[in-house]
């Protein structure tokens, strides 16, 4: 019996358990993190984010495995989207492959900020971890997922993990208030998806996305215009699935419970949370757009145009009244945002690879930033709860003579969002400019450089603080309070924030590596 049970696990795994193999794994090391950790002593507790970070290694080794079978495959077969299985209901191909490393990557740079600021507000269990894998997991199935229920079975993870890290710091008073706001989120994106998913399947008589697109190419053919998704039912239809994403990403009018999620969770939960449910959400919408918003994109121009315009400028004019620093980045995620869209304004080619440059280099930069907010928060300290929430700019206050690094950390971070050169910001901006040029649509261009413009003011704001010296900078070093010390990093804040600022630096010196990816990105 235990043989037969060997060759049928072996069998899934060289079939169509190979597909998910990454997200298994991370489950399999997610459990065992929840096991290890009732064996673990207080001063053991470290080996949580070693084996979380182990189970990242293993899924992207995985992941780069997939890659050479999918260049096998397509070196015999040119026209092949990628692997398929589940009964075509999972699809592992270049554009799952490029946003599941982006998974990877945050949750890594997340577990290694995590570990003293964790020992700081004397939280270490280690279920923490396990969360962040689970939430992972969730974000790679919504992006692998070309099966309407496979899409939203990651969503539900993805969201319940994310509520769930939200309350995690028990003793935080604005932990429940941060877990609201993300059920708000969720639920509202669950509603909005489950209900477009429902009327899809009701207008296709599937479930399968790639269905539906060969269904809605037969009515090209046929001669029927923009493939019949103009009647009420269909609009109905595509706007529900449309607006779970806008949810998730946090686009005007859909961003009202992300600033008080950004600004009452922990921090190293409010940036993971930020940047994958950006990513995420933008990855299922491009995948929605290859299967069924590009057969009637004209149609959809407008509605592109109009929240990428609303929420690029109600993004930067609310950051602008902002004094807690993460709602300053919580509305300046809104507006980064409202800049990604207008790649789906452009609709070519330039316009995709600036959504997909943007996103890849916004993970590191907001990660950054949050990066050296977590570091302000030290052992002993009074001044900065463990949920961050009083990040206000006055306490950025002589960042600079505590810490240099961490100040001209910070200063590359939120150049690179505000787009200055010559960090990978600056660029992302540009290709999406150059791609709407391109079109041509000079007044959005004009209108998205305007809002470049000022989005540099509140940004700078932060980094005027962090620069600003104290009236008491001749006093002692011992006799200043603790939050007014020197900084010290640790080692994994250290690594952490170097991976991130190495992105930034040589994605903007040397876009052209980041650029093949993004090409592979996309099938070419």
């Amino acid at each position: 019996m235990i043989h037969s049970l060997i060759y049928a696990v072996r069998g899934f795994l060289s079939g169509d358990g190979a597909l998910i193999l990454p997200e298994m794994e991370l489950v399999l090391f997610a459990c065992g993190i929840l096991l290890v950790d009732r064996w673990l002593a207080a001063n053991e507790k470290h080996w949580n984010a070693i084996l979380a970070l182990g189970g990242i290694a293993f899924s992207a080794f995985t992941l780069y495995v997939q890659h050479g079978k999918i260049q096998a495959l397509r070196g015999a077969d040119s026209e092949s989207p990628g692997l398929l299985g589940f009964r075509q209901s999972v699809l592992v191909d270049p554009f799952f492959l490029f946003f599941a490393a982006l998974f990877l990557a945050a949750a890594a740079l997340i577990i290694l900020l995590s570990v003293r600021y964790l020992e700081i507000v004397e939280e270490t269990r280690g279920g923490y971890y396990s969360l962040l894998l689970f939430a992972c997991v969730g974000a790679m199935l919504m992006v692998a997922g070309v099966n309407l229920l496979v899409v939203f079975l990651g969503l539900e993870i993805l969201g319940l993990s994310g509520y769930i890290l939200a309350k995690f710091l028990r003793r935080e008073p604005d932990a429940t208030v941060a877990s609201r706001n993300f059920a708000a989120l969720w639920v509202c994106s669950s509603v909005a998806l489950g209900v477009g998913f429902l009327l899809l399947f009701g207008l296709f008589q599937t479930a399968n996305l790639g269905r539906m697109g060969a269904a809605l190419e037969v009515r090209l053919g046929d001669g029927v215009a923009f493939a019949g998704l103009t009647t009420w039912h269909s609009w109905l239809a595509l706007s529900l699935a449309a607006a779970g994403s806008f949810f998730l990403m946090g686009a005007v009018p859909f961003h009202w419970f992300a600033p008080g999620t950004f600004e009452n969770a922990p921090a190293p939960v409010a940036a993971f949370l930020g940047t994958i449910g950006m990513t995420a959400g933008f990855a299922l919408l491009l995948r929605l757009f290859s299967f069924l918003f590009l057969f009637a994109h004209e149609k959809w121009l407008h509605v592109w145009g109009g929240l990428a315009i609303v929420s690029l400028l109600w993004g930067n004019i609310a950051a602008l009244r902002q004094t807690s620093v993460k709602r300053i980045l919580a509305y300046g995620a809104v507006a980064q945002t409202g800049f990604i869209l207008f790649g789906l304004v452009a609709g070519n080619e330039a316009g995709f690879q600036g959504m997909f440059y943007y996103l890849g280099v916004h993970i590191f930069a907001t990660i950054g930033a949050f990066g050296v907010l977590i570091a302000i928060q030290q052992p002993g300290a009074t001044g900065l709860p463990g949920s961050a929430a009083d990040y206000k700019l006055a306490d950025l206050n002589g960042l600079f003579r505590r810490s240099p690094v961490a100040a001209l950390l910070l200063l590359v971070f939120l150049m690179s969002l505000a787009g200055i050169p010559p960090t990978a910001g600056f660029l992302a901006k540009y290709y999406l400019v150059k791609a709407l040029l391109a079109v041509p649509h000079p007044e959005l261009a004009v209108f998205a450089l305007i809002n470049a413009l000022l989005s540099a003011y509140y940004y700078r704001r932060i980094v005027a603080h962090a620069f600003k010296k104290q009236s008491f900078n001749t006093t002692p070093i011992e006799a200043l309070p603790q939050e007014r010390r020197p900084l010290t990093i640790s080692n994994g804040q250290t690594v952490a924030l170097t991976a991130a600022v190495f992105v930034t630096i040589v994605a903007g010196l040397y876009p052209e590596l980041f650029l093949r990816l993004t090409r592979y990105a996309f099938g070419q």
